[in-house]
């Protein structure tokens, strides 16, 4: 199983925000929001929930478990 998720979507919904106004936001680099978004890098869980606060939804709306392709 792998993490997926709609941060790329949830920054588009949010005034079309930009991976360095988040990155800047929740105290990470651009680089990492670009590897989340890329499902390169899973985030701590309190990277996670930081990420959730910011764009007020519940964590579940924002990462998910997905199947691995195989």
């Amino acid at each position: 199983m792998l993490l997926g998720n709609h941060l790329k979507r949830c920054r588009f919904d949010k005034d079309n925000i930009t991976q360095e106004a988040l990155a800047n936001a929740v105290g990470v680099s651009r680089q990492t929001i670009i590897s989340i978004e890329r499902g390169r890098f899973i985030p701590s869980t309190l990277l996670a929930l930081r990420l959730a606060a910011f764009f007020e939804k519940p964590l579940e709306q924002i990462f998910f478990i997905r199947e691995e392709n195989r």
